[in-house]
């Protein structure tokens, strides 16, 4: 897998307010590449589906995931901790790259699979404990295009919500006070769209 890291348009930057940053990258991999890793992680990939505590009621989430990274990355929410999978040869490359990019270090890839317009993720923050006060998020899309959006945390804030559609090989990056301030979500959708892979890269403590 090639990545054209140096003759690429500069992002769209988003200023959230109040240090926090969010650098849209359009089609950062080409549609051959992205669709080519779609298909390689739909195969390769191990697809969990956990169970999370919602209003005392122990519910699977809407969505398949996969965890990869350094064997010291455990990844850790709601109650629940989980060991990451030796890197596949493709998110190993696709890390180096974003590495570079970002010009930060990523020990963990948090992979997932929308398989329709019914899975989701609901409103929250990469705020936990192990990823540090400002954590650098990078996250790629692959596949159908769906509806990424963001809201403060506090009313009164003075942003209101930003709601893109991202789509085939579209990079987020999310930086600064982003997880401090802001939460996001990919909403259930009436439409019939398919299958959707999101890859977040993070840096997790040991």
């Amino acid at each position: 897998m090639q990545h054209d890291l140096f003759g690429r348009a500069a992002p769209q930057v988003l200023d959230l307010g109040q240090g926090a940053l969010l650098d849209y990258h359009p089609a950062w991999l080409a549609e051959h590449e992205a669709e080519a890793l779609q298909q390689c992680l739909s195969e390769q990939c191990i697809w969990q589906q956990p169970h999370i505590i919602i209003g005392g009621r122990r519910l699977p989430i809407p969505r398949l995931q996969s965890w990869y990274g350094e064997p010291e990355a455990v990844l850790r929410y709601s109650g629940q901790t989980f060991q990451p999978a030796p890197w596949l040869p493709e998110l190993q490359a696709l890390r180096m790259a974003l590495q570079t990019l970002c010009g930060k270090p990523f020990n963990s890839v948090l992979v997932n699979l929308y398989r329709d317009g019914n899975d989701s993720v609901s409103w929250h923050a990469d705020d936990e404990r192990e990823l540090g006060d400002e954590p650098l998020i990078a996250s790629l899309s692959l596949g159908a295009t769906r509806k990424f959006s963001l809201k403060p945390k506090a009313k009164q804030h003075s942003k209101s919500a930003i709601h893109l559609q991202l789509g085939q090989g579209d990079l987020v990056v999310m930086r600064g006070a982003t997880q401090r301030d802001w939460l996001h979500a990919i909403p259930k959708t009436q439409q019939l769209v398919a299958a959707r892979i999101n890859l977040t890269f993070r840096w997790v403590k040991a």
